[in-house]
């Protein structure tokens, strides 16, 4: 039995290993730096044997498990990936009594069971709120020229036409741009599904045939289109980013407002990464043209798959990932908590009138009325990666919208037969 040094701990090497595979970010890496604690707890030594972005995970994974060679005990999955993995997991029914699934919002756990099976257990749920710069929204000589201009106050966008119009008016590139969007990846899809939904189109029917040829989807892509190729609110390199790009856009100053998830919230505030972090605030997501609000929404969650060694081990590292005090502290640094403890200790905490409380009423207010989930089957995040690619071509101009569209269709028909 060896003894080692790990973390500032000492870590008796009992020869019990457990291999990992995790989705990686500043949203998400908070738990993986208390690893060393479990550790020393347990006497496990824990390989992190990947560490990526959400899409780069999700063809880790696949690729892998399909060739075969697939060695993970716990693995970051998706509400809306795991249907594609379920295949390679084992369930969790016979490991999860009652007495635990209590401890979680029951929505949640609605979202981890796929044809009725336990697949996976929650880490957090994910919605989104409009960010934007206090500094300009509330700055006086903006809001009389923007009010001279347009006929209404400057305030955060009630509605999406409104945003395009504030967009529109604090672009003044290269220093400053109107709204930043991800422009690939499922971070461009969940803006067309949202924007989709809100002028009441759909995906697919209740047999998968697509439906988003349509009016409702010529408007949502277009929406985009003219943010971007038209009135170019957007830099040029919006294509190539996904969230942490978008995010580090708005730290930095150089964009007026973006959507981001919850994890976000504590790198705006940040004072060593963020510029903004005194002069920033939240407001909830506009309503589309039919006077709906809409946001893309699921939860990253942990699983174990089949290929696990070692299943009691995984399950005390998953076990310790959600911790009642894991899920606090995630909590704090911005993510909404999944276990009902967590989030009535956080919601005690905040100060009556502050942006933070506002913040978690609004995140509420989401979950309960607005939540938009992806359809759950195996070929979606083939499907999703058909719609993006077309969606991209779409609203940089490359395609026009109807191109665009009916590509899309085209490829996913031809994937679904």
């Amino acid at each position: 039995m060896n003894v080692d040094k790990k973390g500032g701990a000492f870590v008796v090497d009992t020869g019990k290993r457990l291999k990992v595979a995790f989705v990686g970010g500043p949203m998400y890496d908070y738990p993986y730096s208390k690893i060393s604690e479990f550790e020393s707890e347990t006497g496990y030594r824990v390989e992190i044997g990947a560490k990526l972005i959400h899409p780069e995970l999700n063809e880790r994974i696949a690729d892998l498990y399909t060739k075969g060679k697939g060695d993970y005990d716990l693995i970051t999955t998706h509400s809306k990936y795991a249907p594609s993995q379920k295949q390679w997991l084992s369930p969790l029914d016979q490991d999860v009594n009652e007495e635990e699934l209590a401890e979680y919002i029951p929505s949640t756990i609605e979202l981890m069971r796929i044809d009725g099976e336990l697949m996976q257990l929650p880490r957090n749920v994910d919605v989104k709120l409009v960010y934007y710069r206090t500094d300009l929204f509330e700055n006086p000589e903006e809001k009389e020229n923007f009010k001279e201009k347009f006929g209404y106050e400057l305030e955060p966008p009630k509605t999406w036409q409104q945003l395009k119009d504030i967009a529109n008016f604090f672009t003044r590139p290269p220093e400053l741009y109107g709204f930043v969007f991800p422009g690939r990846y499922s971070g461009l899809f969940g803006h067309f599904f949202e924007l989709l939904a809100t002028a009441d189109g759909t995906l697919f029917d209740e047999n998968l045939k697509p439906q988003f040829v349509s009016q409702a989807g010529e408007w949502a892509l277009g929406f985009l289109r003219d943010l971007y190729f038209v009135d170019k609110v957007c830099p040029e390199d919006v294509p190539d980013w996904h969230y942490d790009e978008v995010a580090q856009f708005f730290r930095d100053g150089k964009v007026a407002m973006t959507t981001d998830w919850p994890g976000s919230f504590a790198t705006y505030k940040d004072p060593t990464i963020s510029k903004v972090k005194d002069c920033f605030a939240v407001s909830i997501y506009p309503i589309g043209p039919t006077g709906e609000r809409w946001v893309y929404a699921g939860g990253f969650s942990y699983a174990i798959p089949k290929s696990c060694k070692d299943r009691d081990g995984a399950l005390a590292l998953m076990r310790f990932l959600l911790s009642e005090q894991m899920q606090y502290e995630e909590a704090k640094r911005g993510a909404i908590p999944v276990k009902k403890v967590a989030q009535e200790r956080i919601r005690k905490e905040v100060k009556p009138g502050s942006m933070e409380e506002k913040r978690l009423i609004m995140l509420e207010q989401t979950v309960n009325e607005s939540l938009l989930i992806p359809p759950k089957f195996a070929k979606y995040p083939m499907v999703e990666d058909i719609l993006w690619t077309s969606l991209q071509d779409g609203f940089t101009g490359k395609l026009s919208v109807k191109e665009a569209l009916g590509r899309a269709v085209n490829e996913i028909e031809q994937l679904l037969k």
